[in-house]
């Protein structure tokens, strides 16, 4: 079976484009911040509180994307993110004004906060086999924006140009995705909502308060929350640990971010290719199992690694530690939109809020608790994160497998009956 049917083959390709410059977009902020703070003369707290404002910003803005969604359709709420994105990337940077910059930070943000969950719900909608495969590709699609950006950075310095053209380059990218979005039939992909969860029916089909919310919409969030800490921790950080801790080069630091996000890419890209089965609830428990395995280690070889240590064991963990992150994010978002009839988009979006919040508020963590006691006590507490972003793994599928119990014994009973 086709992974993407060929009605809608051209609303995944894209979608699967802006989500490209969505994750350059996530990434190249962090990455021109040396030349930022020395450009422009800012210290670190108007750095922090530039990036604070766009992770804030899209906390809210994904927080409140499924009522958006709801009450404008897909298309319309891509199309705004998408402008949102275009109009604080065509002028961030422009000035080294403080306040100006924190403003249209804030307005990239929101428009990041409104594109993902609208990519996310449509490709669920794009899932007829129900198992996460299109959703672990598309999330490739960040995966593989989030490597380009700081390396297309190094490429246009190199050359002499400004840092800057390259914000303004994705800002003139994304406005042509958005005209290609705008001629994109998004009605192929079926209603926006189910009608009872929109006229806020109950079971009975009467008018009333929606249903309540079931453990698969909290979990999603609280899953996520712990996901997002652990894989921003660890891509920001890994460089400064191999560093600190194991007498690395910064050159060869660097590699080590890469290896990261290699193997985060082999994994969105490898397992809907390889994985036959459907049981994708059980596939994001063992990958976080994976996570918690290698984050551990790393943070072990951390408090016995001496001079000279060899480069080779945390480099391999690094890459395993991104393999493990791999797809727990989409799948989440899978099993949740799957769980979630009726309310999907809500759902999904307050999934989505919920590694924004841990977008915003793992950095604030690690360092208070780096600048108290020292790195490798701040991977000790993401070893201890990635333990409950299992646990947690582990509730959302067994909340998915007594739904799925449950489904088969009604069909049984009906069976019966007939």
């Amino acid at each position: 079976m086709r992974l993407i049917s060929r009605p809608i083959i051209g609303i995944f390709v894209g979608l699967f484009s802006v989500f490209m410059l969505f994750g350059t977009s996530m990434t190249i902020v962090g990455a021109a911040l040396p030349r930022i703070l020395g450009d422009f003369g800012w210290s670190y707290a108007s750095a922090g509180a530039v990036i604070a404002a766009g992770a804030a910003a899209y906390f809210l803005a994904s927080l409140t994307a499924g009522e958006i969604i709801q009450r404008i359709g897909p298309k319309a709420a891509i199309l705004l993110g998408v402008a949102l994105c275009v109009l604080g990337l065509a002028f961030f940077a422009s000035s080294p004004a403080f306040l100006f910059n924190f403003a249209l930070n804030a307005i990239i943000g929101a428009g990041q906060g409104l594109i993902e969950p609208v990519v996310s719900w449509s490709t669920l909608k794009m899932d007829e086999e129900g198992a996460g495969k299109p959703m672990n590709l598309m999330h490739g699609a960040f995966a593989i924006g989030a490597v380009a950006g700081p390396i297309a950075l190094g490429l246009v310095m190199k050359g002499g140009l400004s840092w800057a053209l390259l914000f303004r380059a994705i800002a003139l990218l994304l406005g042509i995705c958005g005209l290609v979005l705008a001629l994109l039939p998004f009605s192929r992909l079926g209603r926006h909502e189910e009608p009872e969860a929109a006229a806020g029916l109950d079971e009975n089909g009467t008018k009333g308060k929606r249903r309540t919310r079931g453990a698969a919409y909290w979990l999603g969030f609280t899953s996520l929350l712990l996901y997002v800490g652990v894989e921003t921790g660890i891509s920001n950080w890994i460089a400064e640990y191999f560093v600190r801790i194991f007498g690395a080069e910064p050159s060869y630091a660097s590699l080590a971010v890469s290896l990261f996000w290699v193997g985060l890419l082999a994994g969105r890209f490898g397992v809907p290719l390889a994985y036959r089965g459907k049981r994708s609830e059980r596939l994001v428990v063992a990958f976080s199992l994976l996570l918690v395995a290698t984050t551990s280690a790393l943070c072990a070889l951390g408090f016995v690694a001496r001079s000279g240590f060899p480069l080779w064991a945390p480099s391999a963990l690094t890459f395993t530690a991104g393999l493990g992150c791999s797809i727990i994010y989409p799948t989440v978002l899978s099993l949740v939109g799957g769980a979630c009839k009726g309310y999907q988009s809500e759902a999904v979006s307050f999934a989505i809020s919920g590694g924004g919040l841990g977008l915003f508020a793992f950095p604030f963590l690690m360092s208070a608790i780096a600048q108290a006691f020292e790195i490798r006590a701040g991977f000790a507490f993401y070893a201890a994160i990635a333990i409950l972003t299992a646990a947690s793994c582990a509730a959302l599928a067994r909340t998915i497998d007594k739904a799925r119990m449950g489904a088969e014994e009604m069909q049984k009973a009906t069976r019966s009956r007939l």
